[in-house]
Formats: C-alpha cells, structure tokens, sequence
C-alpha cells in the first residue's frame, strides 16, 4: 500500500472516530421557562405570610432512557419532577424563584429529562420543618431500607465528616453514618 492510500485510510478513519465521539458525546440541555412561584400541591395561600424560604436550593427530576428507539418506560412527568423537589425537603409546600429544563442526548442508548430546580417555600406550621429551615446543610442519599431517596438537614460539622468520609473513599463509613441519621 503506498503512502497516499495510507494517509486517505487515516484521514477517513480519524473523521469517522471524530463524528462517532461527537455523536456519543452530545446532548442539549433546554432552559424551558424560569418560575416565581411554582407547586403541585394544595397550599392555604392564606398563611402565605408566614411562610419561609428554604436556605438552599433544591432539584428534582423525572426522566427516561432509551435503548436503540424503545422507550424503558413513560414520558417524563413535569408533576413528578416538581413533587420529587418539593418533597426533597421536609415541611415545604412550592418552590419559588426557579427554573424548568429539558435535558436530551441519545445515541443509542439515551436519556430525556424535565428538571426543576428552586428554592423551598416552607411552612412552618408542619411537622419537620423547623429543621429544615435551622439547616445549614442537606445531605441526599439512597437509603436502601425504604427504597427511597432521602434527605436530611445536618449540621456543620456532622456536612464535614460527611465530606472527609467522601474524599478518603470510606464507602463503609459513609453508609453507616448516612444510615444513621435522624
């Protein structure tokens, strides 16, 4: 084979490598609308006065995969992906001042979501959310007892040996301590 045939052969082959890793790669995430007030839930909007923001921001999300061009399983749920932040934290009934967005990528195996982040409006009147609004710090976790996602309001220091736990890679003292929360 004589060098020009050689050269075309990796010219091709390095622009197929290089459209295949942009494919793969590729995805787009969509601003859809920012929010002033947003919630799925049934809010007395006569207490509304006594209501409280959260001091961080929360994010829920709902999405779906998909496998060459089949579905595994419903089309994103705006509802969930607000109800998944909204519930995130303990006493909160909408969330204010946010932002709604889609991200989507696919390439033979692909993902389509709806995100939902905003900062908790919280109603001091219901169970937990005194917690919540003391809180410095939240910590999320899968807590595979309930099967479920869960969050937590920790304190300075207890975020702090979270983190230490985390960079020293102890995944055996991170569960049990994550586990161990109240």
């Amino acid at each position: 084979m004589n060098t020009s045939k050689l050269n075309r052969l990796v010219t091709a082959v390095a622009c197929l490598g290089t459209v295949t890793a942009a494919l793969i790669l590729s995805g787009c995430t969509t601003r859809i609308v920012d929010y002033t007030l947003l919630s799925t839930k049934n809010v007395d909007l006569s207490k509304a006065g006594a209501f409280k923001r959260g001091p961080n921001r929360v994010t829920g999300e709902d999405d779906q995969y998909i496998i060459i061009f089949i579905p595994t399983s419903q089309q994103p749920n705006f509802k969930t992906a607000v109800d998944r932040a909204i519930e995130s934290v303990p006493g909160a009934v909408a969330l204010v001042d946010g932002v709604v967005s889609q991200r989507n990528w696919w390439f033979i195996i692909g993902e389509n979501a709806i995100i939902i982040e905003g900062t908790p409006l919280i109603d001091p009147s219901l169970p937990g959310a005194q917690a919540s609004l003391k809180a410095a710090r939240f910590v999320s976790f899968y807590n595979p007892a309930t099967g479920k996602q869960e969050t937590k309001a920790v304190s300075k220091a207890t975020y702090q040996e979270i983190k230490d736990l985390v960079r020293c890679h102890d995944d055996a003292g991170l569960s049990k301590m994550l586990l161990a929360l109240d």
